[in-house]
């Protein structure tokens, strides 16, 4: 008989208004606290609010708020001096993937020795447990509040450290979908398709198994029918909800099934050129797809029967078809551009294939893919993503 592991964060407190229970919430772990978070929630009062509920509970805090790209180890060297120095007893990261990933970092080398590099790939492992921390997702995304990855650019050799272990599972998440509503179109397509891959890849990995099955179910399903209307009306208070539960979902499934292709691809993509993760995830989401369906027909008719209730489909492959065809006409709809028309300069991407795709096969999801990629195979889907162009859609 084969055994399977899940791991959740201890609390999950989820639902309108939750983050009203941020203050009481970080007493029961100590009155020294560190806020993790960026400009923009500065900007949008999210993060008075924090400071103020932290306050009428009697604790005191610092705050560190200058996350304002993919997460770095610079950010989490700062942070950690700004933890030390205060002596802080919990944590509270409130923002999107970046800052949530970055006090996931700081979280575990607060009690752990080392350098944060040191984590990937298991070289070493956090023994002793890590500071507390509440983590306040923003954005209905990442699923970062709910898993137990990090994912860390090393600016010394622009390299994304994608770290799993046990340690950097947050200890309570505080899912509010108010504080999604504040997202801008762009950031909820490309966090929203960076949710749905989650869950697609979570369902398609080999390490996939009945529980997490469940939730990858569950979360596509609910990305699929929520997301265009998140995306058309940001206020749709029905829609950023179940948005928040289909993200979170997704994350708890692949932090216990892993991610495949995409993401292996996506984070050189970010590390090199510094595009959003989410962004690099929908682009190169249609591409992996095309490229996988063969190898797994019968998960991705799964896929179909389950998200779509009322269809029929005479074979699998039908099946299979409608549902990559469903993926790429909501990417179509959001606006989802491919590399050239973000941006991605062609001649440094170019010049980057052929370390990309080693850093892709090096940091292990590939392996996880229905079908297995060569080196060769991935520097020829890059070049294919560069450029892509959605096919005529006839659902």
């Amino acid at each position: 008989m084969t055994d399977f592991t899940m791991l959740f964060p201890r609390h999950v407190l989820y639902g309108m208004n939750s983050f009203q229970k941020a203050g009481e919430t970080a007493l029961n772990y100590g009155k020294k606290a560190l806020i993790i978070s960026d400009p923009i929630m500065k900007d949008l009062g999210y993060l008075e609010k924090c400071q103020s509920m932290l306050e009428e509970a009697g604790l005191t805090y610092v705050e560190y708020i200058d996350v304002v790209s993919e997460p770095t180890d610079v950010y989490v060297s700062d942070a950690l001096a700004l933890v030390k120095e205060h002596e802080s007893s919990v944590i509270l990261a409130l923002g999107g993937g970046s800052c949530l990933d970055t006090a996931k970092a700081v979280a575990v080398m607060a009690t752990n020795s080392g350098d944060i590099s040191d984590y990937m790939n298991n070289q070493k492992t956090a023994t002793e447990k890590p500071l507390p921390l509440i983590a306040i997702p923003t954005t209905a995304g990442t699923g970062s509040e709910a898993t137990d990855v990090t994912v860390i650019t090393n600016t010394k050799n622009d390299v994304k450290m994608m770290i799993k272990q046990p340690a950097f599972m947050p200890e309570t998440a505080i899912v509010d979908p108010i504080l999604s509503m504040s997202s801008p179109k762009g950031t909820t397509a490309a966090t929203g398709v960076d949710a749905l891959t989650h869950a697609i890849e979570a369902y398609i990995s080999k390490k996939a198994h009945p529980f997490s099955d469940q939730l990858a179910l569950s979360a596509a399903k609910l990305i699929m029918e929520n997301l265009q209307a998140a995306y058309d009306d940001g206020t749709n208070e029905t829609a950023r909800e179940q948005m928040a539960l289909g993200a979170m979902q997704a994350g708890m499934a692949f932090s216990n099934a892993s991610v495949c292709l995409v993401h292996g691809m996506s984070r050189p993509v970010g590390a090199v050129f510094h595009v959003p993760h989410g962004i690099s995830n929908a682009m190169l989401l249609p591409v992996v797809l095309e490229y996988s369906q063969e190898a797994c027909q019968d998960r991705l008719a799964d896929l179909a029967s389950f998200v779509f209730p009322h269809q029929t489909f005479a074979t699998k492959e039908e099946a299979a078809d409608y549902f990559v065809e469903k993926v790429l006409g909501l990417c179509q709809r959001l606006d989802i551009p491919n590399m050239r028309e973000w941006g991605v300069d062609e001649e440094k991407f170019h010049d980057n294939l052929s370390k990309m795709a080693e850093d892709a096969l090096d940091s292990g999801s590939p392996a996880n893919n229905p079908k297995v990629p060569k080196k060769e195979e991935i520097i020829e889907l890059y070049r294919k993503a560069y450029i892509y162009t959605y096919p005529q859609l006839t659902n």
